[in-house]
């Protein structure tokens, strides 16, 4: 074997030991990482989907429940793909043992890949979860497949990446609660989750298409559907710029050793 393909063999070693430690960690406490998200979004099929569906009717030509079940995964999904990273980076930082792995001879790219790909698996598990809770609820039917996986994968990525900048320049564990709370669920509630953008005033329809959630909620639910308020291309265009700039401003941070070496 020669010294690139062992350093190649090296490098995964490395990527393979940090995502199985990743998926162990919220795997070992499955009570407190998936069943939480299942419940409430399992509240959220019988509230909004079967009592207030039922008043609502139709939107977009589908039933209420069938319209908001792309919604709440993609909620899902966004949520959990971003707490997995943020909370276990973060708790890394504050042990002190992230100082190990970075003197170690892995390079920022296979300990940021590997990281995100945890978090990943623990946003696309709660997903399938919540997927399986849906099909009690109503009948579901993907219309596109590739685009399905394709944006809910994208999606996982860039909420990964975006929890690990957040668990870089969090100082305590209220920091890591901050964005989530202020930030990322008024952009979920906003996105198109509960609502299709064509009942808002121009306006608000303006606001929407700022929203980076809004492209990903819509193109998930034409995946599904087949119907979305967005254009396709342009979300998908979108979603890959957040991947690249998210994924460079976090191997940035981690050769600087931003709030990390401080």
């Amino acid at each position: 074997m020669g010294f690139s393909a062992m350093r190649a063999n090296h490098k995964f070693i490395a990527f393979e030991t940090i995502v199985i430690k990743e998926i162990r960690r919220f795997t070992r406490i499955w009570l407190q990482t998936l069943v939480p998200p299942a419940i409430t979004i399992g509240l959220y099929f019988v509230i909004f989907g079967n009592l207030v569906g039922r008043r609502i009717g139709e939107m977009d030509g589908f039933q209420y429940m069938e319209f908001i079940v792309p919604g709440l995964i993609m909620m899902a999904v966004i949520q959990n793909s971003y707490s997995n990273v943020v909370s276990s980076f973060f708790s890394q930082k504050f042990q002190r043992s992230i100082e190990e792995l970075l003197v170690s001879p892995v390079p920022n790219y296979v300990i940021l890949t590997g990281f995100a790909v945890g978090g990943m698996a623990r946003g696309l598990l709660v997903g399938l979860v919540v997927t399986i809770m849906a099909m009690l609820f109503t009948d579901l039917q993907i219309q596109h497949p590739f685009i399905t996986v394709s944006v809910i994968l994208m999606t996982s990525m860039v909420f990964s990446l975006a929890g690990f900048i957040n668990a870089v320049f969090a100082n305590s564990f209220d920091d890591i609660s901050i964005i989530p709370t202020f930030v990322l669920t008024p952009l979920i509630y906003l996105g198109g989750v509960f609502y299709s953008v064509q009942l808002l005033p121009s306006f608000w329809q303006v606001v929407s298409s700022l929203n980076p959630i809004f492209y990903m909620v819509n193109t998930f639910r034409y995946g599904i559907l087949g119907t979305s308020d967005v254009d396709i291309y342009w979300a998908f265009l979108i979603l890959g710029v957040f991947i690249v700039v998210l994924y460079g401003c976090c191997i940035w941070l981690l050769r600087h050793g931003t709030g990390i070496r401080n």
